[in-house]
């Protein structure tokens, strides 16, 4: 039996959390997962020691009670809304350490322009972006920016509320080849005084570089290349490689810089789209919460979760042992999602820039199980039964949906 304190996991509905469980659970550590669903993926799991439906509230109301009665030593949260919540309790209740960012230096990385600005200054390359406010000369900026752009939210939770009043729909990416279309933007916004970020439009692939940082250094360092995504054309991603640790070596030693700058501390991943061509590295943003391709890291031996864990509680100094780098990860569901819009819906690809390449990812999609070095996001045959459940909801939706 492993003497290690307990662990409380806040989010298990889907592969990220279900990831964390299995990292801790791996390592000896009992985890007391809180879901918002009983049948969430990650309660599934065999590593999953204690499954909690999550009390009514804010966490600074059950959390506490939670923390005594299962004698966990460190809380962990999958959400940008649960790392926000659980920034404004104290870094330790007891003897259980909150493994969340502080409030200041999340506040930083969520906010999207603050980190570009931080970036800049660091000497990262930033696409041209401009946030538009209250008073500006709109019709200057339109004609001074470069084209295509894309506008995102700089600061998604401070929005979402905003928007939902004013009967305006959230979107995440939205592409603008002119500046008549970005006018037309800009108008759709007005009533509420807020505009999304307008940036620079930036070719290439999407290289993501993880780093827990501790004290100013990294201690463990995992990249990867985005293959696909879902939508298609950026979210999340269905399709990863690792890529070789001799790789974008200068560019890891100013992600390293960057997250010195941002004061930071604990897990990381640093956004890029990287131009092969060019060997430019453009900087998207600094996720500071667990990412969406954290299991493709698990496979390879870059254990996050067990890192933040294993510093915090247990006051391991060393650093983590290098992780494999020839691995790929398939998220399966949002996978054949994504292949069939591009054979069935394509004209419902919101990104004007996007290539289509159907019979190529055809042959890709049926040759990867075929792949030795193919990891799945859910399925292990060590612990099956989230993916039983994953597969069994999907089954009862499409029952639903049938119905109706």
């Amino acid at each position: 039996m492993t003497s290690f304190p307990g662990a409380i996991v806040l989010g298990l509905e889907n592969a990220i959390g279900l990831t964390v469980v299995r990292e801790l659970g791996e390592h000896g550590v009992p985890v007391h997962g809180v879901a918002r669903n009983a049948h969430s993926v990650g309660a599934a799991s065999r590593y999953c020691t204690q499954s909690l439906l999550r009390p009514p509230g804010p966490a600074a109301l059950w959390l506490p009670e939670m923390i005594a009665r299962t004698g966990a030593g460190a809380v962990l949260a999958v959400s940008e809304s649960d790392l926000l919540e659980l920034a404004d309790l104290p870094p330790t209740i007891g003897d259980c350490h909150i493994l969340v960012p502080r409030p200041d230096r999340l506040a930083k990385v969520i906010d999207k322009f603050c980190t570009l600005d931080i970036a800049e200054k660091a000497g990262l390359r930033v696409p041209q972006t401009w946030q538009p406010q209250p008073g500006e000369d709109f019709a200057a900026r339109v004609a001074a920016m470069r084209y295509p752009l894309v506008a995102k939210w700089a600061n998604p939770p401070a929005v979402l509320q905003i928007l939902e009043q004013a009967g305006l729909e959230w979107l995440k990416t939205e592409y603008i080849r002119t500046p008549q279309a970005l006018t037309a933007l800009l108008d759709r916004y007005a009533p509420i005084g807020r505009w999304p970020l307008i940036q620079q439009y930036c070719e290439g692939v999407g290289l993501g570089q993880m780093l827990y940082m501790d004290e100013g250094r990294a201690t463990l360092r995992f990249q990867h290349r985005r293959l696909h995504e879902w939508p298609p054309e950026g979210g999340v991603s269905t399709l990863c490689r690792a890529e070789p640790t001799e790789r974008h070596g200068e560019q890891m030693a100013l992600s390293e810089q960057l997250l010195r700058a941002l004061d930071w501390d604990g897990q990381a991943m640093v956004e890029y789209r990287y131009e092969p061509d060019s060997g430019r590295y453009w900087l998207m943003e600094v996720n500071g919460r667990f990412w969406g391709s954290l299991p493709l890291a698990r496979h390879c031996g870059a254990h996050f979760a067990w890192e933040a864990y294993r510093r915090t509680v247990l006051g391991q100094r060393d650093l983590a042992p290098p992780p494999r780098d020839d691995l790929r990860a398939r998220y399966m569901v949002p996978e054949t999602k994504r292949l069939m819009r591009l054979w069935i819906t394509p004209g419902r690809i919101g990104d004007p820039f996007f290539k289509r390449r159907p019979i190529r990812d055809l042959i890709d999609y049926v040759l990867g199980f075929f792949d030795p070095a193919a990891r799945y996001y859910v399925l292990t045959l060590s612990d099956p039964r989230p993916w039983v459940r994953d597969m069994t909801q999907m089954l009862r939706k499409a029952v639903r949906r049938e119905k109706r």
